[in-house]
């Protein structure tokens, strides 16, 4: 790996090369500042669809970053679910109640668990990567519908959570996960456009275009989709812990392939160069549903699968491409 440089790198990927990221990281804290700003004059269910477009964004965010690399997880769900499961266990079996511990835990047991099988992933592309991911889903939704203590087929209750040893107050709570979920999206945001601006990152690119010569510069293709993949098992963690804390409920559908496949709907919406369009596609994607199924409640996946079209038809390198034209960014 320590052969490659910027410099041996495709154009797509030398581009970025070198790049700063002080302008990028003060826009993202103002975004964020601007956001819990923001939260406090917005009602109530606005808040709460914010808070769910960003924690579903992070597990989307995962997707992008494999996508850098030329492949598309349909099994993301399964990450999900992980994380979901482990902050809720973890909170009803151990009594441990602080919120930010609870994603930290959700996102580390995602990645303890991806990284075995990733080695294995990692040999994979198109869609046998894809079918494979999705039957390690599949294969945890079963698991999860058959075990009662899993809660079985109906799933089980998350309480309210803490913050830092403080209880969380009824008038309050939603407004302060809304504000953990956002400031968490934007760490995890900075990060990812950092890594994928570095060395590492650049050679994700290279393997997209040229997995031969990536091989022929030094660089390893296996070792740069391990770490993706498990890099992506902790964004689906963190993101399947903050929706079942800001749901208050957890159950199997979260592993279920038609989740994975709204993921993957919000990646291909996003496009693979942009950070910031992954969380800008999650909320047009839950702005579409909500309208959809209020005004549409027998045809919202029709409206929802048209507006994809229209996307594509239109945007063909996803939302990210309108202001990411001529550059990686």
């Amino acid at each position: 790996m320590t052969a490659l440089s910027s410099a041996s790198l495709p154009p797509a990927a030398a581009r970025v090369a070198g790049t700063g990221h002080g302008r990028i990281v003060a826009l993202g804290l103002a975004s964020c500042a601007a956001l819990c700003v923001a939260g406090l004059f917005a009602p109530k269910w606005l808040t709460f669809l914010v808070t769910m477009a960003a924690a579903n964004g992070l597990v989307s965010l995962g997707i992008v970053g494999l996508m850098r690399g030329g492949v598309v997880p349909f099994g993301q769900g399964m990450m999900l679910a992980l994380g979901g499961y482990t902050a809720a266990l973890i909170f009803n079996q151990l009594g441990f109640t602080d919120a930010l511990g609870l994603t930290l835990a959700g996102g580390l047991v995602s990645a303890l668990v991806a990284a075995p099988f990733s080695p294995l992933l990692s040999r994979y592309r198109g869609i046998f990567f894809a079918m494979l991911t999705l039957a390690l889903s599949m294969v945890t939704y079963g698991l999860l519908m058959k075990l009662e203590v899993m809660g079985g087929s109906d799933g089980f209750n998350v309480g309210r959570p803490t913050l830092l040893g403080q209880s969380l107050p009824d008038s309050h709570v939603g407004y302060i996960l809304y504000v953990l979920t956002i400031v968490v999206a934007t760490v995890m945001a900075l990060l990812a456009r950092i890594y994928f601006d570095s060395t590492r990152g650049l050679v994700t690119l290279a393997v997209r275009e040229n997995e031969l010569r990536v091989e022929y510069l030094g660089g390893s293709v296996r070792q740069a989709m391990t770490i993706n993949f498990i890099l992506a098992a902790f964004c689906g963690g963190l993101g399947g812990a903050l929706v079942v804390l800001s749901l208050g409920h957890i159950e199997p559908n979260f592993s279920f392939w038609t989740t994975s496949g709204e993921f993957v709907f919000v990646a291909i919406l996003a496009g693979w160069q942009s950070v910031a369009a992954v969380f800008i596609a999650s909320t047009v994607l839950e702005v579409v549903r909500s309208f959809s199924s209020a005004y549409f409640p027998n045809t919202w996946q029709l409206a929802l699968g048209l507006f994809l079209l229209f996307v594509i038809r239109f945007l063909p390198k996803g939302i990210g491409s309108l202001w990411m034209r001529g550059n990686t960014r």
